[in-house]
C-alpha cells in the first residue's frame, strides 16, 4: 500500500519539503485522532500560537498535500498572513489537570497516570517520552539528541521519578519501554493521544484541552511561576530560539478574562 511518503516521492518534491510535509501530518495525527474540519481548524489554531507564518505556510502545505493523499479533496486549509495572537489557547489549565491526574490515578491502568505526569512534569515531546526506557527512570533522565547532534536532557524530577520506578516494579516492568499496549509493544503517538481524550471525557474535561502537547504548555507555564529563567525553560524544551518559548509568558485567554474581571473595577 503507497505511503504518504510514496505520495510526495512521487510527485517530485525536494527531501526537505517532503521531510517537513511528513512533519506537519505526524504532529497532526499526534494531536488529534480524526481527520475533520473541527479538528483542522484546531491545528491552524494551536501552529498560529506557536510558528512563525513562514512555518505555518510550511505545515498547512503539508496538511493540504495529506488530504489530499487521503482523498479528503473536499477539505482545505487556508494559508495566513498572521501576527501571533496576544493569547494561548486549548491549554489544560492548573485545575483541569489536577483533576485529570487525580482521576488518572485512581484508575486501575496507570499508565495513563504516569504519561500524563511525566509529560505535565518534564516537558517532553509525546514522540520522546514514548521513546522512555526503565533503565532512563533508573537514571533519571532520557538523553535526546536533536537535528545538529545537539543534545538535551530530559529530567525526570526525583519525587515522581519514585513513583515511577515503585509502579513498574508492581508491574514487573524491569527492562525496556515504560510505556506499553496490551500486545507488549511501545504505545504509539496516536495510541496515546486517542485513549486521554477518552479519559478526558469520562472525567468530565474538555477534551480539547486534553491531547499530549498540552501538557508540555502546562510545564512551561507551571514552571514560569515559579522561575523567570526563560532561557533555562528553552534548553528544557529544546527549542532551538528563545523567542519561541517568549510564547509561555503570555497567558491563556481564560486567564486573560479573570486578570481584566478582578483589574477592573470602574
Amino acid at each position: 500500500m503507497s505511503t504518504f511518503e510514496d505520495y510526495l516521492l512521487n510527485r517530485g518534491l525536494s527531501a526537505n519539503t517532503r521531510t517537513a510535509y511528513l512533519y506537519a501530518s505526524k504532529q497532526f495525527n499526534e494531536m488529534f485522532d480524526e481527520v475533520n474540519d473541527a479538528n483542522l481548524d484546531a491545528y491552524k489554531t494551536y501552529l498560529q500560537d506557536n510558528y512563525s507564518a513562514k512555518t505555518i505556510n510550511m505545515r498547512i502545505n503539508g496538511m493540504n498535500a495529506y488530504l489530499n493523499y487521503l482523498g479528503e479533496t473536499d477539505k482545505r486549509l487556508r494559508s495566513v498572513k498572521i501576527q501571533q495572537k496576544p493569547f494561548l489557547e486549548n491549554v489544560i489549565s492548573k485545575e483541569e489537570y489536577e483533576q485529570f491526574a487525580s482521576y488518572l490515578e485512581s484508575l486501575d491502568d496507570r499508565r495513563w497516570y504516569f504519561s500524563v505526569r511525566l509529560m505535565t512534569c518534564t516537558g517532553a515531546r509525546v514522540s520522546e517520552l514514548l521513546k522512555l526506557n526503565v533503565s532512563d527512570v533508573e537514571t533519571d533522565h532520557l538523553d535526546i539528541v536533536s537535528k545538529g547532534n545537539k543534545l538535551r536532557r530530559i529530567y525526570i524530577p526525583n519525587q515522581l521519578r519514585e513513583e515511577c520506578l515503585s509502579w513498574l516494579h508492581e508491574e514487573g516492568i524491569s527492562s525496556g519501554a515504560v510505556f506499553r499496549n496490551q500486545a507488549g509493544n511501545r504505545i504509539t503517538c496516536r495510541g496515546l493521544s486517542g485513549r486521554l481524550k477518552s479519559l478526558a471525557k469520562e472525567c468530565g474535561i474538555n477534551p480539547n484541552v486534553v491531547y499530549p502537547h498540552s501538557f508540555r504548555h502546562r510545564f512551561a507555564k507551571n514552571f514560569l511561576e515559579k522561575s523567570s529563567d526563560i532561557a533555562f525553560l528553552a534548553d528544557l524544551m529544546g527549542h532551538e530560539s528563545i523567542e519561541t518559548t517568549r510564547i509561555y509568558l503570555r497567558k491563556t485567554s481564560a486567564e486573560q478574562r479573570e486578570a481584566v474581571d478582578a483589574i477592573v473595577d470602574w
